[in-house]
């Protein structure tokens, strides 16, 4: 990594402030070849994490901008190498002729996510670290940001490092009694590793749990609205978006195709997905829409059955709820408040399920109906402390490691030879570590860095 990298650092737009990073063993000499600090100090003899104010000039000599610069030596920089940090005018063209500057100087455009990649491969952070990095960026919700932001700070390595190192002291015993086989293990070391072990199994699957609600709180819960055809199915989706997404006609029907889209709803990212109504018909169309209803439904953490609170309940509304999943969470919403009502509560209490009146056509109870579905998934108001497992490689990568450990700890007890239990802590300590980055593996580090975008 002997080559120095460049890149934009924040979006290819017009802004107040662009920034450009450079990292690399070059990183201060390129530097100084294109900027020149007001007071005369050169960038190599420039004090560490001090904003210098100088002109940027181009490989000709011309002048680009007249920009602020940082430099943040190796190893105590976010790379791990000599870096250098331009805050130019936040001009596209600016940004693009100081990296142009920089090529001419031996610099090469940085690809996705290489710097992080090289704070990673440099010891600046782990795997677990660099990964909410772009969960981070990514977030969509107060919360998922809060669970990023602990993670990047070290929740998950640090429980992961804690049952790495717990199982090193154990290999480290059970490899001594091989080399030394006249050394048996007594029965009081035996009963601690195996209250090791069982405590190891108990961390691993209270993280390996998280994972279906820390995928939740990055893509948000599926919503399906649901109900009989021209309920308001359409008008209360846009009502939740706040803008026309959902074409809505007063001819029934309209709707044939489901249509998703993400809102943040009471603090809770919602992915909303409108449906075509559920009623019997022959129009093939539609039937195709009904078939995708239902199997939107089959994954749905959240059904809102929308019912027409100017008129009386029809058997299709009850058919709408008896095709909710037992699991998903459910709310009958009572729309259309704001023309006479033909539903009382006596009506409602048949569903058996929440209720609320709201108007879409005017928005009447929209707040009420943000509360009620805040209220419904506490877990999400909750602060997050970076505990949740957002990412699906993490979660096999620990749930293999977990299997493990569990055959570990039954060796144990059924007294087999200690090259046996040793496969098992071996296989676990691997899986972990690809949770970490301790055991690399091209293909993993590939696939993370990925997501990233150039210049992070």
């Amino acid at each position: 990594m002997s080559d120095t990298i460049a890149a934009i650092a924040t979006g290819n737009v017009i802004s107040a402030i662009g920034i450009i990073r450079v990292s690399g063993d070059n990183a201060l000499t390129a530097a100084d070849n294109i900027f020149h600090t007001k007071s005369g100090i050169k960038l190599k003899d420039a004090e560490n994490r001090r904003i210098y104010y100088g002109e940027l000039s181009d490989a000709g000599g011309r002048l680009i901008d007249l920009c602020l610069c940082t430099v943040s030596r190796a190893p105590d920089s976010y790379t791990g190498e000599d870096t250098v940090e331009f805050y130019c005018h936040g001009s596209p063209v600016v940004l693009t002729e100081c990296l142009h500057a920089l090529f001419r100087h031996g610099v090469r455009q940085a690809h996705a996510g290489e710097f992080t990649k090289r704070a990673f491969l440099n010891g600046r952070m782990d795997l677990t670290q660099a990964e909410a990095v772009i969960d981070l960026i990514e977030s969509e919700t107060p919360a998922a940001v809060q669970n990023a932001a602990g993670q990047l700070r070290g929740t998950i390595s640090a429980k992961m490092e804690s049952v790495y190192d717990s199982l090193i002291d154990i290999m480290a015993h059970f490899h001594a009694v091989i080399d030394y086989p006249d050394d048996d293990i007594d029965e009081f070391k035996m009963q601690n590793y195996l209250l090791v072990l069982r405590k190891a199994v108990s961390e691993l699957r209270h993280l390996l749990d998280s994972y279906k609600r820390g995928k939740v709180l990055r893509d948000g819960i599926p919503t399906a609205i649901i109900g009989r055809p021209n309920t308001g199915k359409s008008s209360l989706l846009n009502a939740l978006l706040g803008y026309e997404r959902a074409i809505v006609t007063d001819i029934a029907g309209t709707t044939r195709d489901t249509i998703e889209e993400k809102v943040l709803f009471g603090g809770i990212l919602l992915r909303l997905i409108d449906t075509a109504g559920l009623r019997k018909t022959e129009d093939t169309i539609e039937k195709l829409g009904v078939e995708r209803t239902l199997t939107a439904l089959e994954t749905a953490g959240l059904v809102i059955l929308v019912l027409d609170g100017s008129d009386v309940l029809k058997e299709e509304d009850f058919e709408a709820l008896r095709s909710i999943p037992p699991n998903a969470s459910k709310l009958a919403v009572i729309n259309k408040s704001d023309l006479p009502s033909s539903l009382n509560d006596n009506d409602l209490s048949k569903l058996g399920i929440k209720s609320i009146r709201v108007s879409a056509l005017t928005g009447t109870g929209i707040d009420a109906l943000e509360t009620t579905i805040r209220e419904m998934f506490p877990e999400f108001n909750s602060s997050m402390t970076g505990e949740l497992i957002t990412n699906m490689r993490q979660a096999e990568a620990i749930s293999r490691a977990l299997s493990s450990i569990a055959l570990a700890a039954e060796a144990l007890t059924a007294s087999v030879t200690p090259d046996a239990v040793l496969t098992d802590i071996e296989s676990a300590l691997t899986a972990i570590g690809e949770v970490t980055g301790k055991t690399m593996r091209e293909d993993i580090i590939s696939k993370v860095f990925e997501r990233f975008c150039v210049g992070k």
